[in-house]
């Protein structure tokens, strides 16, 4: 596998506005592949496709059984070239392991202050899951790296617009049913990446061809890089 090594993150901000920033991995490809898995076996492979396509951002998902166990495989496997995190965290004590496992970042599909407080002192990049404008204000404020707009398909990138009036600050990673066709309105919207799950995998763990999947891994960073030099 011939990939290019990661440049390394920019320093947090100081200050008030302190809050772990998001990779070089997010900000440059624009996208998060989201990996659920029958088997943690199944995840090593998928991975390595989707590098190979060009997606640096992998977060794999606490309802693949074993994910956690073969967590630190995987960030050693990648290191330098891909960054692996970990998702669908819902309690304190989950977070706190995925970190000691070596999560690049976690995500969770909740507004969760504890949560928010367990990985932040961490200094972890933390992507919080929320929908109205007080849950997804209430994680940016509680030093989120940034909200993860969840379920994004049931509100569209226009509303991503309509939050920019009273947050133009906020950064948003929209997730949940967005096709691959779908992400350059987001990124044009003003997402800092999207997250891909089902669309992007299909039937990856199903025995689909890798060929394809890298294929659809480059389309869809090809869109993202497309939409966000045109914004």
């Amino acid at each position: 596998m011939t990939v290019s090594s990661l440049p390394a993150s920019p320093p947090a901000l100081a200050g008030a506005d302190a809050r772990t920033p998001p990779s070089a991995a997010v900000r440059e490809s624009h996208v998060i592949a989201v990996l659920r898995a029958s088997r943690a076996d199944e995840l090593e492979p998928v991975v390595e496709a989707l590098v190979s396509g060009g997606i640096r951002s992998i977060e794999l998902t606490l309802t693949t059984p074993g994910a956690l166990d073969v967590l630190p495989e995987l960030v050693a496997r990648f290191a330098g070239v891909a960054e692996i995190g970990l998702g669908t965290v819902t309690t304190v004590e989950q977070a706190v392991a995925a970190v000691d496992h070596g999560a690049a970042y976690v995500v969770t599909p909740i507004t969760s202050t504890e949560i928010a407080a367990a990985v932040t002192s961490r200094h972890v990049p933390f992507y919080p899951g929320g929908l109205t404008p007080s849950e997804l204000w209430s994680s940016w404020t509680s030093g989120a790296t940034a909200v993860k707009l969840f379920p994004a398909s049931t509100v569209g990138p226009g509303y991503l617009g309509q939050l920019r009036g009273p947050f133009p600050d906020l950064r948003v990673v929209p997730s949940g049913g967005i096709e691959l066709d779908e992400v350059p309105a987001w990124i044009r919207a003003g997402s800092l990446a999207v997250s891909l799950g089902g669309p992007l995998l299909r039937d990856a763990f199903e025995g689909g061809a890798r060929s394809a999947l890298e294929e659809r891994a480059r389309r869809v960073v090809g869109l993202a890089l497309e939409a966000e030099e045109a914004r």
